[in-house]
Protein backbone atom coordinates (compact mmCIF):
# COMPACT_ATOMS: atom_id res chain seq x y z
CA UNK A 1 0.00 0.00 0.00
CA UNK A 2 2.34 2.54 0.99
CA UNK A 3 4.36 1.21 -2.11
CA UNK A 4 1.46 2.49 -4.42
CA UNK A 5 1.33 5.74 -2.78
CA UNK A 6 4.58 5.80 -3.17
CA UNK A 7 4.74 5.33 -7.03
CA UNK A 8 1.29 7.64 -7.33
CA UNK A 9 3.90 10.33 -5.23
CA UNK A 10 6.68 9.59 -7.96
CA UNK A 11 4.16 10.20 -10.75
CA UNK A 12 2.38 13.04 -9.45
CA UNK A 13 5.81 14.48 -8.84
CA UNK A 14 7.26 13.17 -12.33
CA UNK A 15 4.28 15.30 -13.97
CA UNK A 16 4.44 18.45 -11.58
CA UNK A 17 8.18 18.96 -12.74
CA UNK A 18 7.50 18.07 -16.65
CA UNK A 19 4.41 20.88 -16.34
CA UNK A 20 6.98 23.29 -14.32
CA UNK A 21 9.87 22.30 -16.99
CA UNK A 22 7.24 23.02 -19.64
CA UNK A 23 5.97 26.72 -18.26
CA UNK A 24 9.84 27.36 -18.01
CA UNK A 25 10.36 26.45 -21.14
CA UNK A 26 7.27 28.58 -22.33
CA UNK A 27 8.61 31.61 -20.62
CA UNK A 28 11.87 31.30 -21.86
CA UNK A 29 10.41 30.97 -25.68
CA UNK A 30 7.90 33.48 -25.54
CA UNK A 31 11.14 35.56 -23.78
CA UNK A 32 13.25 35.04 -26.91
CA UNK A 33 10.44 35.92 -29.10
CA UNK A 34 9.53 39.00 -27.51
CA UNK A 35 13.40 40.18 -27.50
CA UNK A 36 13.22 38.66 -31.53
CA UNK A 37 10.29 41.04 -31.95
CA UNK A 38 11.66 44.56 -30.35
CA UNK A 39 14.54 43.84 -32.44
CA UNK A 40 12.59 43.70 -35.76
CA UNK A 41 10.44 46.69 -34.43
CA UNK A 42 13.62 48.66 -34.08
CA UNK A 43 14.58 47.22 -37.67
CA UNK A 44 11.42 48.56 -39.05
CA UNK A 45 11.76 51.89 -37.29
CA UNK A 46 15.00 52.30 -38.36
CA UNK A 47 13.37 51.17 -42.33
CA UNK A 48 10.45 53.51 -41.81
CA UNK A 49 13.17 56.21 -40.81
CA UNK A 50 15.23 55.85 -43.66
CA UNK A 51 12.27 55.59 -46.19
CA UNK A 52 10.75 58.54 -44.72
CA UNK A 53 13.46 60.88 -45.32
CA UNK A 54 13.78 59.57 -48.58
CA UNK A 55 10.66 60.43 -49.54
CA UNK A 56 11.25 64.01 -47.63
CA UNK A 57 14.20 64.24 -50.20
CA UNK A 58 12.46 63.15 -52.99
CA UNK A 59 9.22 65.25 -52.21
CA UNK A 60 11.52 68.01 -52.00
CA UNK A 61 13.00 67.21 -55.56
CA UNK A 62 9.29 67.04 -57.14
CA UNK A 63 8.49 69.74 -55.65
CA UNK A 64 11.48 71.51 -56.95
CA UNK A 65 10.94 70.00 -60.26
CA UNK A 66 7.03 71.01 -60.22
CA UNK A 67 7.61 74.53 -59.59
CA UNK A 68 10.40 74.57 -62.49
CA UNK A 69 7.61 73.23 -64.61
CA UNK A 70 5.11 75.59 -63.44
CA UNK A 71 7.15 78.54 -64.23
CA UNK A 72 8.38 77.49 -67.54
CA UNK A 73 4.86 76.84 -68.45
CA UNK A 74 3.58 80.37 -67.09
CA UNK A 75 6.36 81.86 -69.30
CA UNK A 76 5.16 79.65 -71.91
CA UNK A 77 1.59 81.16 -71.80
CA UNK A 78 2.61 84.38 -71.20
CA UNK A 79 4.32 84.61 -73.92
CA UNK A 80 1.56 83.13 -76.29
CA UNK A 81 -0.84 85.71 -74.53
CA UNK A 82 1.01 88.39 -75.71
CA UNK A 83 1.58 87.28 -79.44
CA UNK A 84 -2.11 86.79 -79.38
CA UNK A 85 -2.94 89.82 -78.21
CA UNK A 86 -0.26 91.93 -80.34
CA UNK A 87 -2.33 89.68 -83.46
CA UNK A 88 -5.46 91.26 -81.91
CA UNK A 89 -4.26 94.70 -81.98
CA UNK A 90 -3.00 94.52 -85.04
CA UNK A 91 -6.63 92.83 -86.45
CA UNK A 92 -8.16 95.45 -85.14
CA UNK A 93 -6.23 98.49 -86.43
CA UNK A 94 -6.23 97.10 -89.67
CA UNK A 95 -10.31 96.59 -89.42
CA UNK A 96 -10.05 100.68 -87.84
CA UNK A 97 -8.30 101.88 -91.32
CA UNK A 98 -10.61 99.69 -93.23
CA UNK A 99 -13.28 101.35 -91.76
CA UNK A 100 -11.72 104.65 -91.94
CA UNK A 101 -11.08 104.28 -95.50
CA UNK A 102 -15.13 103.32 -96.22
CA UNK A 103 -16.12 106.59 -94.17
CA UNK A 104 -14.09 108.18 -96.08
CA UNK A 105 -15.45 106.32 -99.49
CA UNK A 106 -19.08 107.14 -98.00
CA UNK A 107 -18.35 110.61 -97.43
CA UNK A 108 -17.00 111.06 -100.80
CA UNK A 109 -20.11 108.80 -102.63
CA UNK A 110 -22.51 111.16 -100.89
CA UNK A 111 -20.89 114.31 -101.89
CA UNK A 112 -21.29 113.12 -105.06
CA UNK A 113 -24.66 112.08 -104.48
CA UNK A 114 -25.30 115.98 -103.02
CA UNK A 115 -24.24 117.15 -106.55
CA UNK A 116 -25.79 114.66 -108.92
CA UNK A 117 -29.20 115.81 -106.85
CA UNK A 118 -28.26 119.14 -107.83
CA UNK A 119 -28.05 118.67 -111.37
CA UNK A 120 -30.68 116.61 -111.38
CA UNK A 121 -32.99 118.99 -109.96
CA UNK A 122 -31.33 121.17 -112.39
CA UNK A 123 -31.93 119.57 -115.37
CA UNK A 124 -35.85 118.64 -114.21
CA UNK A 125 -36.10 122.49 -114.13
CA UNK A 126 -35.01 122.53 -117.50
CA UNK A 127 -36.89 119.78 -118.42
CA UNK A 128 -39.78 121.67 -117.17
CA UNK A 129 -39.60 124.43 -118.82
CA UNK A 130 -38.92 122.97 -122.38
CA UNK A 131 -41.75 120.74 -121.87
CA UNK A 132 -43.89 123.84 -121.40
CA UNK A 133 -42.70 125.30 -124.31
CA UNK A 134 -43.35 122.30 -126.54
CA UNK A 135 -47.06 121.72 -125.28
CA UNK A 136 -47.29 125.36 -126.48
CA UNK A 137 -45.34 124.18 -129.96
CA UNK A 138 -47.77 121.63 -129.91
CA UNK A 139 -51.01 122.98 -128.83
CA UNK A 140 -49.98 125.68 -131.70
CA UNK A 141 -49.22 123.41 -134.08
CA UNK A 142 -52.37 121.39 -133.25
CA UNK A 143 -54.52 124.82 -133.88
CA UNK A 144 -52.52 125.67 -137.11
CA UNK A 145 -53.21 122.07 -138.44
CA UNK A 146 -57.23 122.05 -137.36
CA UNK A 147 -57.42 125.67 -139.28
CA UNK A 148 -55.68 123.69 -142.21
CA UNK A 149 -57.04 120.42 -142.60
CA UNK A 150 -61.09 122.05 -140.86
CA UNK A 151 -61.37 118.40 -138.39
CA UNK A 152 -61.33 118.56 -134.43
CA UNK A 153 -58.71 116.46 -132.97
CA UNK A 154 -61.36 113.96 -132.39
CA UNK A 155 -62.25 113.99 -135.48
CA UNK A 156 -58.54 113.53 -136.46
CA UNK A 157 -58.21 110.67 -134.85
CA UNK A 158 -61.75 109.21 -135.92
CA UNK A 159 -60.27 109.18 -138.97
CA UNK A 160 -56.72 107.99 -138.52
CA UNK A 161 -58.73 104.73 -136.87
CA UNK A 162 -61.06 104.09 -139.63
CA UNK A 163 -58.22 104.08 -142.11
CA UNK A 164 -56.20 101.89 -139.61
CA UNK A 165 -59.41 99.84 -139.29
CA UNK A 166 -59.30 99.67 -143.00
CA UNK A 167 -56.12 98.89 -143.58
CA UNK A 168 -56.09 95.71 -140.86
CA UNK A 169 -59.02 94.43 -142.66
CA UNK A 170 -57.52 94.44 -146.09
CA UNK A 171 -54.33 92.90 -143.99
CA UNK A 172 -56.33 90.32 -142.43
CA UNK A 173 -58.21 89.24 -144.89
CA UNK A 174 -55.22 88.38 -147.11
CA UNK A 175 -53.85 86.75 -144.27
CA UNK A 176 -57.36 84.41 -144.19
CA UNK A 177 -57.19 83.90 -148.01
CA UNK A 178 -53.35 82.77 -148.13
CA UNK A 179 -54.06 80.57 -145.26
CA UNK A 180 -57.46 78.89 -146.03
CA UNK A 181 -55.81 78.67 -149.98
CA UNK A 182 -52.23 76.89 -148.53
CA UNK A 183 -54.30 74.55 -146.29
CA UNK A 184 -56.29 73.35 -149.26
CA UNK A 185 -54.13 72.64 -151.31
CA UNK A 186 -52.58 70.60 -148.97
CA UNK A 187 -55.69 68.75 -147.27
CA UNK A 188 -58.09 68.69 -149.98
CA UNK A 189 -56.96 66.31 -152.41
CA UNK A 190 -55.79 63.93 -149.65
CA UNK A 191 -58.98 64.11 -147.88
CA UNK A 192 -61.06 63.83 -151.41
CA UNK A 193 -58.63 60.48 -152.05
CA UNK A 194 -59.28 59.36 -148.81
CA UNK A 195 -62.92 59.74 -148.59
CA UNK A 196 -63.62 58.75 -152.06
CA UNK A 197 -61.47 55.62 -151.40
CA UNK A 198 -63.53 54.66 -147.76
CA UNK A 199 -66.94 55.46 -150.07
CA UNK A 200 -66.12 53.15 -152.87
CA UNK A 201 -64.64 50.28 -150.43
CA UNK A 202 -68.30 50.29 -148.59
CA UNK A 203 -70.37 50.67 -151.49
CA UNK A 204 -73.49 50.17 -149.12
CA UNK A 205 -76.59 48.94 -151.37
CA UNK A 206 -79.14 49.15 -148.81
CA UNK A 207 -79.95 52.61 -147.10
CA UNK A 208 -83.58 53.42 -146.65
CA UNK A 209 -86.18 51.32 -144.90
CA UNK A 210 -89.70 52.44 -144.89
CA UNK A 211 -90.59 53.78 -141.11
CA UNK A 212 -94.51 53.07 -140.47
CA UNK A 213 -95.62 49.16 -139.80
CA UNK A 214 -98.85 48.68 -141.77
CA UNK A 215 -100.55 44.99 -141.42
CA UNK A 216 -102.18 44.01 -144.56
CA UNK A 217 -105.44 42.14 -144.20
CA UNK A 218 -107.08 39.66 -146.32
CA UNK A 219 -110.04 41.49 -146.32
CA UNK A 220 -112.35 44.46 -144.38
CA UNK A 221 -113.97 41.67 -141.88
CA UNK A 222 -110.75 40.88 -140.51
CA UNK A 223 -111.10 44.04 -138.82
CA UNK A 224 -114.33 43.32 -136.73
CA UNK A 225 -112.58 40.36 -135.89
CA UNK A 226 -108.70 41.95 -134.69
CA UNK A 227 -111.56 44.64 -132.59
CA UNK A 228 -113.78 41.27 -131.26
CA UNK A 229 -116.52 41.19 -129.29
CA UNK A 230 -117.06 44.80 -127.35
CA UNK A 231 -113.28 45.41 -128.24
CA UNK A 232 -111.52 42.90 -125.70
CA UNK A 233 -109.19 41.44 -128.65
CA UNK A 234 -108.07 44.87 -129.49
CA UNK A 235 -107.21 45.46 -125.62
CA UNK A 236 -105.89 42.57 -125.41
CA UNK A 237 -103.45 43.05 -128.22
CA UNK A 238 -102.50 46.63 -126.89
CA UNK A 239 -102.11 45.38 -123.20
CA UNK A 240 -99.99 42.85 -124.30
CA UNK A 241 -97.66 44.41 -127.02
CA UNK A 242 -97.87 48.16 -125.42
CA UNK A 243 -98.96 49.57 -129.20
CA UNK A 244 -101.61 51.17 -130.09
CA UNK A 245 -103.74 49.90 -133.07
CA UNK A 246 -105.13 52.41 -135.97
CA UNK A 247 -107.99 50.93 -137.47
CA UNK A 248 -109.31 53.44 -139.65
CA UNK A 249 -110.86 53.48 -143.31
CA UNK A 250 -108.37 52.17 -144.91
CA UNK A 251 -109.02 49.16 -146.46
CA UNK A 252 -107.37 46.11 -145.87
CA UNK A 253 -105.08 47.42 -143.62
CA UNK A 254 -104.03 48.69 -140.36
CA UNK A 255 -101.31 50.84 -138.88
CA UNK A 256 -99.38 50.04 -136.20
CA UNK A 257 -98.29 53.02 -133.41
CA UNK A 258 -95.45 53.02 -130.96
CA UNK A 259 -92.75 55.05 -130.10
CA UNK A 260 -90.34 51.44 -129.28
CA UNK A 261 -89.95 49.96 -133.17
CA UNK A 262 -89.16 46.62 -131.21
CA UNK A 263 -92.43 46.81 -129.87
CA UNK A 264 -94.21 47.09 -132.98
CA UNK A 265 -92.36 44.51 -134.37
CA UNK A 266 -93.69 41.76 -131.98
CA UNK A 267 -97.30 43.19 -132.59
CA UNK A 268 -96.66 43.09 -136.40
CA UNK A 269 -95.50 39.34 -136.15
CA UNK A 270 -98.42 38.41 -133.89
CA UNK A 271 -101.28 40.02 -135.76
CA UNK A 272 -99.51 38.33 -138.82
CA UNK A 273 -99.75 35.20 -137.32
CA UNK A 274 -102.90 35.65 -135.40
CA UNK A 275 -104.61 36.42 -139.08
CA UNK A 276 -102.55 33.59 -140.96
CA UNK A 277 -104.11 30.97 -138.33
CA UNK A 278 -107.58 32.63 -138.14
CA UNK A 279 -108.14 32.10 -134.41
CA UNK A 280 -108.48 35.05 -132.59
CA UNK A 281 -109.16 35.29 -129.18
CA UNK A 282 -107.39 36.89 -125.59
CA UNK A 283 -105.56 33.40 -124.68
CA UNK A 284 -104.37 33.08 -128.80
CA UNK A 285 -103.18 36.67 -128.90
CA UNK A 286 -100.89 35.92 -125.36
CA UNK A 287 -99.65 32.65 -126.94
CA UNK A 288 -98.78 34.43 -130.06
CA UNK A 289 -97.46 37.95 -128.50
CA UNK A 290 -95.12 35.38 -126.48
CA UNK A 291 -93.85 33.70 -129.43
CA UNK A 292 -93.41 36.63 -131.35
CA UNK A 293 -91.39 38.44 -128.53
CA UNK A 294 -88.93 35.21 -128.05
CA UNK A 295 -88.81 35.63 -132.44
CA UNK A 296 -87.78 39.46 -131.99
CA UNK A 297 -85.71 38.81 -129.41
CA UNK A 298 -83.42 35.70 -131.06
CA UNK A 299 -83.29 37.87 -133.99
CA UNK A 300 -82.50 40.97 -132.22
CA UNK A 301 -79.55 38.45 -130.72
CA UNK A 302 -78.70 37.24 -134.22
CA UNK A 303 -78.33 40.98 -135.70
CA UNK A 304 -76.15 42.03 -132.94
CA UNK A 305 -73.60 39.11 -133.58
CA UNK A 306 -73.79 39.93 -137.54
CA UNK A 307 -72.93 43.32 -136.84
CA UNK A 308 -69.75 42.49 -134.21
CA UNK A 309 -68.62 39.66 -137.26
CA UNK A 310 -69.19 41.55 -140.20
CA UNK A 311 -67.10 44.58 -138.43
CA UNK A 312 -64.28 42.33 -137.10
CA UNK A 313 -64.20 42.68 -133.45
CA UNK A 314 -63.88 41.19 -130.58
CA UNK A 315 -64.21 41.31 -126.98
CA UNK A 316 -67.68 42.92 -127.02
CA UNK A 317 -69.63 42.85 -124.18
CA UNK A 318 -73.26 40.31 -124.58
CA UNK A 319 -75.17 43.69 -123.60
CA UNK A 320 -74.33 45.95 -125.82
CA UNK A 321 -74.37 43.38 -128.79
CA UNK A 322 -78.44 42.79 -127.63
CA UNK A 323 -78.44 46.68 -127.81
CA UNK A 324 -76.69 46.99 -131.26
CA UNK A 325 -79.38 43.94 -132.38
CA UNK A 326 -82.09 46.54 -131.02
CA UNK A 327 -81.23 49.09 -133.39
CA UNK A 328 -81.95 46.54 -136.49
CA UNK A 329 -85.40 47.86 -135.80
CA UNK A 330 -85.11 51.42 -135.46
CA UNK A 331 -84.66 53.71 -138.47
CA UNK A 332 -83.33 57.75 -138.86
CA UNK A 333 -85.06 59.50 -141.55
CA UNK A 334 -85.65 56.11 -142.81
CA UNK A 335 -82.30 54.90 -142.68
CA UNK A 336 -81.78 51.75 -140.67
CA UNK A 337 -79.82 52.61 -137.52
CA UNK A 338 -77.56 49.37 -137.16
CA UNK A 339 -76.48 49.74 -141.01
CA UNK A 340 -75.46 53.13 -140.89
CA UNK A 341 -73.88 52.04 -137.76
CA UNK A 342 -71.92 49.34 -139.54
CA UNK A 343 -71.30 51.88 -142.52
CA UNK A 344 -69.68 54.14 -140.15
CA UNK A 345 -67.67 51.60 -138.51
CA UNK A 346 -66.05 50.93 -141.67
CA UNK A 347 -65.47 54.29 -143.35
CA UNK A 348 -63.99 55.14 -140.02
CA UNK A 349 -61.93 51.84 -140.06
CA UNK A 350 -60.96 52.69 -144.02
CA UNK A 351 -59.49 56.23 -143.41
CA UNK A 352 -58.32 55.10 -140.10
CA UNK A 353 -56.45 53.04 -141.74
CA UNK A 354 -55.05 54.99 -144.78
CA UNK A 355 -54.03 57.40 -142.25
CA UNK A 356 -51.51 55.13 -140.02
CA UNK A 357 -54.07 54.57 -137.12
CA UNK A 358 -55.16 51.73 -135.38
CA UNK A 359 -58.56 50.72 -137.48
CA UNK A 360 -59.98 48.10 -134.84
CA UNK A 361 -60.25 51.66 -132.21
CA UNK A 362 -62.02 53.68 -135.20
CA UNK A 363 -64.37 50.60 -136.52
CA UNK A 364 -65.52 50.26 -132.87
CA UNK A 365 -65.91 53.51 -132.05
CA UNK A 366 -67.88 54.03 -135.67
CA UNK A 367 -70.22 50.91 -134.76
CA UNK A 368 -70.82 52.13 -131.52
CA UNK A 369 -71.95 55.42 -131.88
CA UNK A 370 -75.15 55.50 -132.12
CA UNK A 371 -75.55 53.25 -129.44
CA UNK A 372 -77.55 55.68 -127.27
CA UNK A 373 -80.52 55.07 -130.00
CA UNK A 374 -81.16 51.65 -128.92
CA UNK A 375 -82.95 52.95 -125.58
CA UNK A 376 -83.50 56.58 -125.83
CA UNK A 377 -87.20 55.93 -125.77
CA UNK A 378 -86.68 54.62 -122.02
CA UNK A 379 -83.96 56.39 -120.66
CA UNK A 380 -84.13 60.01 -120.08
CA UNK A 381 -81.48 61.91 -122.10
CA UNK A 382 -79.79 62.34 -125.72
CA UNK A 383 -78.69 59.12 -127.37
CA UNK A 384 -74.63 60.75 -127.42
CA UNK A 385 -75.40 60.95 -123.47
CA UNK A 386 -77.07 57.42 -123.45
CA UNK A 387 -74.24 55.95 -125.66
CA UNK A 388 -71.45 57.48 -123.11
CA UNK A 389 -73.05 55.89 -120.14
CA UNK A 390 -73.38 52.50 -121.92
CA UNK A 391 -70.34 52.78 -123.08
CA UNK A 392 -68.60 53.36 -119.46
CA UNK A 393 -70.86 50.81 -117.58
CA UNK A 394 -69.63 48.06 -119.90
CA UNK A 395 -66.06 49.49 -119.66
CA UNK A 396 -65.02 50.59 -123.39
CA UNK A 397 -62.07 52.59 -123.79
CA UNK A 398 -61.86 56.59 -123.17
CA UNK A 399 -60.82 56.46 -126.98
CA UNK A 400 -64.13 55.04 -128.02
CA UNK A 401 -66.33 57.19 -125.03
CA UNK A 402 -64.84 60.41 -126.28
CA UNK A 403 -65.71 59.39 -130.00
CA UNK A 404 -69.45 58.69 -129.01
CA UNK A 405 -69.62 61.53 -126.89
CA UNK A 406 -68.04 63.94 -129.78
CA UNK A 407 -69.72 62.83 -132.84
CA UNK A 408 -72.28 64.88 -133.36
CA UNK A 409 -69.96 67.95 -131.62
CA UNK A 410 -71.27 68.10 -128.23
CA UNK A 411 -68.07 68.56 -127.14
CA UNK A 412 -64.62 69.80 -129.11
CA UNK A 413 -62.92 66.14 -130.77
CA UNK A 414 -59.65 65.86 -128.93
CA UNK A 415 -58.71 62.63 -131.24
CA UNK A 416 -58.15 62.07 -134.44
CA UNK A 417 -60.69 58.66 -133.98
CA UNK A 418 -62.97 60.95 -132.92
CA UNK A 419 -62.63 63.10 -136.19
CA UNK A 420 -62.73 60.37 -138.22
CA UNK A 421 -66.03 58.92 -137.12
CA UNK A 422 -67.89 62.40 -137.05
CA UNK A 423 -66.75 62.16 -140.81
CA UNK A 424 -67.88 58.78 -141.22
CA UNK A 425 -71.14 59.41 -139.64
CA UNK A 426 -71.37 62.56 -141.84
CA UNK A 427 -70.62 60.52 -145.08
CA UNK A 428 -72.75 57.48 -143.97
CA UNK A 429 -76.00 60.43 -143.47
CA UNK A 430 -75.56 62.62 -146.43
CA UNK A 431 -74.59 61.15 -149.29
CA UNK A 432 -77.55 60.63 -151.79
CA UNK A 433 -80.60 58.39 -150.87
CA UNK A 434 -79.17 57.66 -147.49
CA UNK A 435 -81.82 59.28 -145.65
CA UNK A 436 -85.43 61.05 -146.66
CA UNK A 437 -87.05 63.76 -144.94
CA UNK A 438 -90.68 65.17 -144.91
CA UNK A 439 -91.29 68.15 -147.04
CA UNK A 440 -92.62 70.31 -144.13
CA UNK A 441 -88.75 69.91 -142.41
CA UNK A 442 -86.87 70.06 -145.78
CA UNK A 443 -88.67 74.01 -146.33
CA UNK A 444 -88.25 74.83 -143.13
CA UNK A 445 -84.58 73.96 -143.15
CA UNK A 446 -84.01 76.16 -146.36
CA UNK A 447 -86.29 78.97 -144.90
CA UNK A 448 -84.37 79.20 -141.91
CA UNK A 449 -80.63 79.10 -143.59
CA UNK A 450 -81.92 82.18 -145.95
CA UNK A 451 -82.84 83.94 -142.71
CA UNK A 452 -79.90 83.50 -141.08
CA UNK A 453 -77.84 84.69 -144.01
CA UNK A 454 -80.39 87.65 -144.70
CA UNK A 455 -79.73 88.87 -141.00
CA UNK A 456 -76.24 90.34 -141.52
CA UNK A 457 -75.67 94.01 -142.91
CA UNK A 458 -75.20 94.23 -146.13
CA UNK A 459 -76.73 91.22 -147.49
CA UNK A 460 -79.06 91.92 -150.54
CA UNK A 461 -80.69 88.64 -151.07
CA UNK A 462 -79.90 85.11 -150.45
CA UNK A 463 -80.96 81.90 -152.11
CA UNK A 464 -81.00 78.34 -150.59
CA UNK A 465 -79.79 75.90 -153.68
CA UNK A 466 -78.57 72.42 -154.03
CA UNK A 467 -81.10 71.20 -151.51
CA UNK A 468 -80.04 73.17 -148.85
CA UNK A 469 -76.09 72.02 -149.09
CA UNK A 470 -75.44 75.94 -150.62
CA UNK A 471 -76.68 78.85 -149.54
CA UNK A 472 -75.38 81.69 -152.48
CA UNK A 473 -75.79 85.39 -151.26
CA UNK A 474 -75.92 88.77 -153.18
CA UNK A 475 -74.39 91.12 -151.23
CA UNK A 476 -74.46 95.19 -151.16
CA UNK A 477 -71.06 96.55 -153.25
CA UNK A 478 -71.37 99.57 -151.52
CA UNK A 479 -71.61 98.40 -147.88
CA UNK A 480 -69.15 95.39 -148.22
CA UNK A 481 -65.64 95.59 -149.19
CA UNK A 482 -64.12 92.59 -150.81
CA UNK A 483 -61.82 92.79 -148.18
CA UNK A 484 -65.20 92.22 -145.90
CA UNK A 485 -66.41 89.55 -147.79
CA UNK A 486 -64.30 87.34 -146.36
CA UNK A 487 -64.93 87.57 -143.32
CA UNK A 488 -68.39 87.92 -143.58
CA UNK A 489 -68.57 84.29 -145.18
CA UNK A 490 -66.93 83.41 -142.02
CA UNK A 491 -69.53 85.05 -140.25
CA UNK A 492 -72.26 83.59 -141.69
CA UNK A 493 -70.88 79.91 -142.04
CA UNK A 494 -70.22 80.16 -137.89
CA UNK A 495 -73.60 81.17 -137.32
CA UNK A 496 -75.28 78.54 -139.56
CA UNK A 497 -73.03 76.28 -137.41
CA UNK A 498 -74.36 77.30 -134.08
CA UNK A 499 -78.26 77.42 -135.05
CA UNK A 500 -78.54 74.69 -137.54
CA UNK A 501 -79.15 70.59 -137.56
CA UNK A 502 -78.01 69.17 -141.14
CA UNK A 503 -76.36 66.07 -142.89
CA UNK A 504 -72.82 67.26 -144.31
CA UNK A 505 -71.74 70.39 -144.89
CA UNK A 506 -73.22 73.50 -146.34
CA UNK A 507 -71.41 75.96 -148.45
CA UNK A 508 -71.37 79.69 -148.11
CA UNK A 509 -70.96 81.29 -151.48
CA UNK A 510 -71.25 84.99 -151.56
CA UNK A 511 -71.22 86.96 -154.41
CA UNK A 512 -70.18 91.24 -155.08
CA UNK A 513 -70.79 92.78 -158.19
CA UNK A 514 -70.45 96.58 -159.15
CA UNK A 515 -71.98 97.93 -161.97
CA UNK A 516 -72.33 101.13 -163.95
CA UNK A 517 -74.84 102.37 -165.97
CA UNK A 518 -74.97 105.62 -168.05
CA UNK A 519 -77.16 106.41 -170.79
CA UNK A 520 -76.10 107.98 -174.40
CA UNK A 521 -78.46 110.82 -175.15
Amino acid sequence: MEFVWAAVGLVIGAVIGAIVAAVIAFKKGIEHRRREAEALIGSAEAEAERIRKEAGDAASRRKKEALLEAKDEIHRLRNESERENKERRKELQRQENRLQQKEETLDRKIENYEKKEEQIAKKQREIEARLEDVESLKKGQFEMLERISGFTVEQAKEYLLSNLAEELTHEKALCINEIEAQLKEEADARARALISQAIQRVAADQVAEATVSVVPLPNDEMKGRIIGREGRNIRTIETLTGVDLIIDDTPEAITLSCFDPVRREIARLAIERLISDGRIHPARIEEMVDKARREVEQTIKQEGERAVLETGLRGIHPEIMRLLGRLHYRTSYGQNVLNHAMEVAFLSGIMASELGIDPVVARRAGLLHDIGKAIDHEVEGSHVEIGVDVARKYKESEAVIHAIQAHHGDVEAQTVVACLVQAADAISAARPGARRENLENYIKRLEKLEEIAGSFTGVERSFAIQAGREVRIIVKPEVISDDQMTLLARDIAKKIEENMDYPGQIKVNLIRENRAVDFAK
